[in-house]
């Protein structure tokens, strides 16, 4: 048999042991058998391997190619400045990937939090007598001493037990604290047996004794533990989106740098020339300051949403979280407050919500038998709280001590004379106490319990004979109550003689009913509603109880219909792969009861639907199934440090309607990636086209590696970074989430970006070099050296045309539906700032000894200003037309949120 199913002889005899405890010599011997109460740590990267990973993903492996073919074409043929372009690149590839380190360091201290939710030291019965050891030298056989407020060093079998109760929210999810008893159990599954307690609960009431039978890695704890260690990463949307942006961008750049080394060897040009200027276009055509832009992008990002009281652990959720579809959320403390309430009182007969009885003195007085059970019957401790006295143990009792104390007229002090402590069997606790009404006998506990034990009810401040019709109008309010998922508690009394020392629980006067709810979080019926407009599932995975998850559910707004489908922990154990897949489609669904492995497997049927899953949580028992989502996200105050660890980012204030903010910025974060990578690849054609003229017109190049450069790490940095932190569109939220196959680049940006925007700005960009050099005197065929100051002086022209078309080109890009005057010119203040900074480094670079030497530049003749200016017309006319054609053949402006 199992222990739990064993009596207390037998259970300490299956392990072995005595009821004084185990001798010090067979704990040391048991000891080097099952090894510390501890909870290994699974072997994890190394924080090098780690570093060395940010370093090189694949798109900073396109960097480093980059870079490489940049130091060849130096060695190949030096002095063209190839050398600090590779350097440069090396720079930019560390800046990012340490940076990127930085920011999402993941040191995953998940098992060592949870040795700290296990007490340091616990008193343990060995040789008979009562020691202080360190949890960590528990062993089998050893037996403890529990008692309220402490929590429970390892799993155990209650051999002992005065009214004790624990709260297992950690591990089963569930808020309500569970009363716990040293008789042996029928039930099968000893996870349900009341004479278990498990390591990391806390007693919340009572005392007893315990013999420990499982310990470290062998506990309900420890399993959890594993689970969250196999669960392993998921990666996120916008790292597979990446991964794919990288191939398709490195695939671009040497597919054109093979098919300009063709088109040279064709045209006659030297094989090593020929690979020089190759080299020169896939570097090109490589966006180096799309990495270290992102990387910023979702910093600044993960700083406004701190702002909303969202802290992000690991960058790419930022993003995953805005293109999510399902949001698996844990009821207690996430949906709900997390403290409970009396929300309805039956006085009596008469039932009255409790905000009713305020004002009415009468009332509260012929009713205070029922406030002074509700004081008398509990097991709390007085404690303090940021130095202010509190009430410690159960939430229930705290929350039914304050009521009596809120109505009461005057609470009598009782002193307590005896108690029957709450058990399972009995369903109730009762204690005699002496006070202003003399010695009386109080009771509280299910009316199912109380009432068969009751004669009579105190109706209308009178004592009077208990009849059937009143049992049923009691029955009947006990039905509405629970139908309102609120937990009911009865309450009765009866006078004792004075000195009476033991009172039977038996011809009791009835004196109401209670209902407790822990309430829904104010702002989360408007965060669900703004979920289901945004195209969201919430769905509601809990611990709890069918019918306080159900009601509770109803008020957020999460149901409505009369028969929502509820699926148990045990029915989903039913389920097979297939069946839970298809329960899943069902419009309105709860589950309830559920372990934490049960909610994994919620997680990967989703995913198997191909659903993008969020998860929130605050216990140990979420841990996994955070661990296993696209995104998981733990509470910040309620949450326990494993949660956090587990988790990709956490709800500061543990409020459910800040995921919906942080939806928000999640959503305008894709659309603003798509923003700047439009404006990067404009200005990567125009860098593009003076190798194209060179090949195919034998025309000199008209732009530098290192001016290139200077546009893709310099100028446009700050307004790429600008394009990144757009804010999000009004209409963000009633959009439903993007579709799986939408991709950063896809043939729309591309056809903008490269045919339509690029090659206006490279036709800018080509006009002025052309216009600089035959202002000089250059004729066609002539290849002027490296360092002649007209070809200084012409590709400077060109650097100045980019730089002033992406100034254009910047405010463009803030959409591409809307008009520039929609968007407006201000409202961005990095984009602001970095159009001054464009200015600035542009006079820095051309008209400044330093920047001349630098990037090989020579101030151009005023006159190019004049020439580049239509250019700029030119593209804001084309784009704000092509704006309007889509406006028109979309039909649904005022919706776009891009």
């Amino acid at each position: 048999m199992k222990i739990h199913q064993l009596s207390v002889a037998e259970a300490i005899a299956s392990l072995q042991s005595r009821a004084e405890g185990l001798s010090t010599g067979e704990a040391g011997r048991r000891l080097a058998e099952y090894g510390p109460n501890s909870v290994e740590a699974a072997g994890r990267p190394s924080l090098a391997w780690r570093l060395g990973r940010e370093y090189f993903h694949f798109f900073s492996l396109i960097l480093w190619v980059a870079a490489g073919l940049a130091f060849f074409a130096e060695w190949r043929d030096p002095g063209e400045g190839m050398a600090r372009v590779g350097a440069t690149i090396v720079a930019v590839i560390l800046v990012s990937g340490t940076f990127s380190f930085w920011q999402e360091l993941r040191v995953e201290q998940s098992l060592a939090t949870l040795r700290k939710l296990l007490p340091h030291r616990v008193e343990v019965l060995r040789d008979g007598a009562v020691v202080e050891l360190l949890a960590e030298q528990l062993v089998p056989g050893d037996v403890v001493l529990i008692e309220t407020g402490q929590s429970v060093p390892a799993d155990c079998r209650l051999i002992e037990a005065h009214g004790v109760r624990v709260n297992t929210a950690t591990i089963t999810g569930e808020s309500a604290p569970k009363a716990r008893e040293a008789i042996e159990s029928q039930e099968e599954q000893w996870l349900a047996s009341r004479n278990i307690v498990l390591a990391g609960t806390s007693v919340v009431a009572g005392r007893g004794r315990a013999i420990v039978f499982a310990t470290g890695a062998r506990t309900e704890f420890g399993r959890i533990a594993h689970l969250t260690q196999t669960a392993g990463d998921t990666d996120s949307p916008l790292r597979v989106e990446l991964a794919r942006l990288s191939r398709r961008i490195a695939l671009i750049a040497v597919a054109i740098g093979l098919s300009f080394l063709v088109v040279g060897s064709a045209l006659g040009i030297p094989f090593w020339q020929d690979l020089i200027f190759s080299i020169g276009i896939i570097v090109a055509m490589v966006p180096e300051g799309l990495l270290p832009t992102l990387t910023l992008a979702l910093v600044l990002a993960s700083q406004r949403m701190a702002r909303r009281q969202v802290l992000i652990r690991h960058l790419p959720a930022v993003e995953t979280l805005g293109s999510a579809t399902v949001i698996c959320t844990d009821k207690t403390g996430t949906l709900t407050q997390n403290h409970m309430q009396v929300r309805s009182l039956l006085l009596g007969l008469e039932p009255f919500p409790v905000e009713a009885l305020d004002g009415h003195p009468a009332l509260l007085e012929h009713s205070h038998r029922l406030f002074a059970a509700a004081a008398a019957c509990h097991s709390l401790a007085e404690g303090l709280a940021e130095g202010q006295p509190t009430l410690l143990g159960d939430p229930m009792e705290i929350a039914l001590v304050e009521m009596a104390r809120r109505f009461a007229v005057a609470l009598p002090v009782a002193t307590r004379v005896d108690e029957y402590p709450f058990d399972t069997d009995r369903m109730r606790q009762s204690v005699l106490v002496d006070g202003a009404d003399g010695r009386a006998l109080y009771c509280k506990g299910a009316p199912e319990s109380v009432l068969p034990q009751c004669i009579a009810v105190v109706a209308g401040g009178q004592v009077r004979v208990l009849d059937d019709t009143d049992r049923s109008l009691v029955r009947e309010a006990q039905e509405q109550m629970a139908a309102q998922g609120l937990r009911v508690l009865a309450f009765a009394f009866r006078e004792a003689q004075a000195g009476a020392r033991s009172v039977p629980e038996a011809d009791l006067v009835f004196c109401g009913l209670a209902g407790l709810v822990d309430p829904p979080r104010a702002e989360v019926p408007d965060a669900v509603r703004r979920c289901q407009s945004a195209g969201i599932r919430v769905i509601m995975v809990t611990g709890d109880h069918p019918r306080t998850a159900v009601a509770i559910a109803r008020q957020i707004g999460l149901v409505s219909s009369p028969a929502p489908l509820v699926v148990t922990g045990s029915e989903l154990q039913r389920l097979s792969a297939t069946q839970l897949q298809l329960a899943l489609d069902s419009p309105e669904i709860v589950f309830a009861r559920l372990a934490a492995d049960q909610k994994m497997r919620i997680v990967e049927a989703l995913r198997n639907k191909q659903q993008i899953v969020a998860v929130t949580g605050d216990g140990v028992n979420d841990a996994p199934a955070l661990k296993a989502a696209h995104i998981g996200i733990a509470m910040g105050l309620s949450g326990t440090d494993v949660a956090k660890e587990a988790s990709d980012m956490i709800l500061l204030d543990d409020n459910f309607a800040s995921i919906v903010n942080a939806v928000e910025e999640g959503r305008a974060l894709f659309a603003n990636i798509r923003r700047f990578l439009t404006y990067v690849l404009v200005h990567n054609v125009a860098e593009l086209v003076p190798y194209l003229a060179f090949a195919l017109f034998r025309l000199p190049v008209a732009l530098t590696p290192i001016q290139a450069l200077s546009i893709d790490m310099g100028t446009d940095s700050l307004t790429a970074l600008g394009l990144g932190a757009e804010k999000p569109h009004p209409q963000a939220m009633r959009q439903a989430p993007r579709s799986r196959g939408k991709r950063l680049l896809d043939l729309e940006l591309a056809w903008r970006g490269y045919l339509f925007l690029g090659v206006i700005e490279a036709a800018a960009a080509m006009s002025a070099f052309l216009f600089v050099l035959r202002q000089g005197g250059w004729t066609y065929g002539q290849m002027p050296a490296a360092n002649d100051p007209l070809y200084l002086q012409a590709t400077t022209a060109t650097l100045c045309a980019i730089i002033v078309m992406q100034i254009v080109n910047v405010f463009l890009c803030r959409s591409s539906v809307r008009p520039v005057c929609s968007t407006g010119f201000g409202g961005n203040r990095l984009i602001v700032s970095g159009v001054v900074l464009e200015v600035a480094l542009l006079g820095l670079i051309a008209y400044t000894p330093w920047g001349n030497a630098l990037f090989d530049t020579a101030p151009p003749p005023a006159a190019v200003w004049i020439g580049i200016v239509p250019f700029a017309l030119v593209m804001l006319l084309l784009e704000e037309g092509r704006k309007a054609i889509v406006r028109r053949r979309l039909g649904r402006f005022s919706r776009r949120g891009d």
